[in-house]
Protein backbone atom coordinates (compact mmCIF):
# COMPACT_ATOMS: atom_id res chain seq x y z
CA UNK A 1 0.00 0.00 0.00
CA UNK A 2 1.37 3.44 -0.90
CA UNK A 3 2.10 6.08 1.73
CA UNK A 4 -0.65 8.20 0.19
CA UNK A 5 -3.17 5.37 0.68
CA UNK A 6 -2.00 4.75 4.26
CA UNK A 7 -2.35 8.44 5.12
CA UNK A 8 -5.82 8.54 3.57
CA UNK A 9 -6.86 5.41 5.47
CA UNK A 10 -5.51 6.64 8.82
CA UNK A 11 -7.10 10.09 8.56
CA UNK A 12 -10.41 8.67 7.36
CA UNK A 13 -10.58 6.16 10.21
CA UNK A 14 -9.61 8.60 12.95
CA UNK A 15 -11.04 11.93 11.78
CA UNK A 16 -14.14 10.81 9.87
CA UNK A 17 -13.73 13.76 7.51
CA UNK A 18 -16.49 15.36 5.54
CA UNK A 19 -13.86 16.19 2.93
CA UNK A 20 -10.31 14.86 2.58
CA UNK A 21 -7.56 15.56 0.06
CA UNK A 22 -4.23 13.76 0.32
CA UNK A 23 -2.06 15.27 -2.41
CA UNK A 24 1.45 13.96 -3.05
CA UNK A 25 3.51 17.06 -3.82
CA UNK A 26 6.87 15.29 -3.69
CA UNK A 27 7.47 15.99 -7.39
CA UNK A 28 7.74 19.71 -6.50
CA UNK A 29 10.75 19.04 -4.25
CA UNK A 30 14.32 17.87 -4.62
CA UNK A 31 13.62 14.21 -3.95
CA UNK A 32 13.90 11.06 -6.06
CA UNK A 33 10.88 10.06 -8.16
CA UNK A 34 8.33 8.09 -6.14
CA UNK A 35 9.65 9.38 -2.80
CA UNK A 36 6.19 10.10 -1.35
CA UNK A 37 7.86 12.51 1.07
CA UNK A 38 5.83 15.73 0.83
CA UNK A 39 2.04 15.88 1.11
CA UNK A 40 -0.64 18.52 1.20
CA UNK A 41 -3.52 17.48 3.44
CA UNK A 42 -6.90 19.16 3.35
CA UNK A 43 -9.08 17.81 6.14
CA UNK A 44 -12.61 18.97 6.91
CA UNK A 45 -13.96 17.36 10.05
CA UNK A 46 -16.32 18.07 12.93
CA UNK A 47 -13.51 16.69 15.12
CA UNK A 48 -11.77 20.08 14.79
CA UNK A 49 -14.66 22.00 16.33
CA UNK A 50 -13.45 24.00 19.31
CA UNK A 51 -9.78 23.20 18.64
CA UNK A 52 -7.09 25.81 18.07
CA UNK A 53 -5.09 25.61 14.87
CA UNK A 54 -2.04 24.27 16.73
CA UNK A 55 -4.15 21.55 18.38
CA UNK A 56 -5.49 20.50 14.97
CA UNK A 57 -1.98 20.24 13.56
CA UNK A 58 -0.74 18.32 16.59
CA UNK A 59 -3.64 15.88 16.22
CA UNK A 60 -2.86 15.21 12.55
CA UNK A 61 0.89 14.99 13.16
CA UNK A 62 0.30 12.46 15.95
CA UNK A 63 -1.91 10.35 13.67
CA UNK A 64 0.90 10.35 11.09
CA UNK A 65 3.72 9.70 13.55
CA UNK A 66 4.60 6.30 12.04
CA UNK A 67 4.73 7.80 8.55
CA UNK A 68 7.12 10.52 9.74
CA UNK A 69 9.28 7.86 11.39
CA UNK A 70 9.34 5.95 8.08
CA UNK A 71 10.35 8.80 5.77
CA UNK A 72 7.49 11.27 5.45
CA UNK A 73 9.34 14.59 5.41
CA UNK A 74 6.58 17.22 5.34
CA UNK A 75 2.83 17.56 5.60
CA UNK A 76 1.18 20.86 4.75
CA UNK A 77 -1.93 20.60 6.91
CA UNK A 78 -5.08 22.56 6.13
CA UNK A 79 -7.56 21.58 8.85
CA UNK A 80 -11.06 23.04 8.86
CA UNK A 81 -14.42 22.53 10.50
CA UNK A 82 -17.26 22.16 7.97
CA UNK A 83 -18.40 25.75 8.66
CA UNK A 84 -14.87 27.12 8.11
CA UNK A 85 -14.56 25.12 4.89
CA UNK A 86 -17.75 26.69 3.57
CA UNK A 87 -16.53 30.17 4.59
CA UNK A 88 -13.31 29.52 2.62
CA UNK A 89 -15.36 28.66 -0.46
CA UNK A 90 -14.45 24.96 -0.13
CA UNK A 91 -10.89 25.64 -1.24
CA UNK A 92 -7.50 25.37 0.46
CA UNK A 93 -4.64 27.74 -0.31
CA UNK A 94 -2.15 26.81 -3.01
CA UNK A 95 1.11 25.30 -1.89
CA UNK A 96 4.20 27.52 -2.04
CA UNK A 97 7.11 26.65 -4.29
CA UNK A 98 9.84 24.53 -2.73
CA UNK A 99 12.61 26.65 -1.20
CA UNK A 100 14.81 23.73 -0.18
CA UNK A 101 16.72 23.14 -3.38
CA UNK A 102 16.18 22.09 -6.93
CA UNK A 103 16.04 18.86 -8.85
CA UNK A 104 19.25 19.96 -10.58
CA UNK A 105 21.04 19.92 -7.24
CA UNK A 106 19.68 16.44 -6.55
CA UNK A 107 21.10 15.20 -9.84
CA UNK A 108 24.45 16.89 -9.20
CA UNK A 109 24.78 15.19 -5.82
CA UNK A 110 24.36 11.72 -7.31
Amino acid sequence: MSRQARIRSQLTAQMQPEHLEVLDESHQHAVPPGAESHFKLVIVSDAFTGQTLIKRHRTVNELLRTEFEQGLHAAAIHAFTPAEWQEKGAQAPASPKCRGGSKAKLGAAA
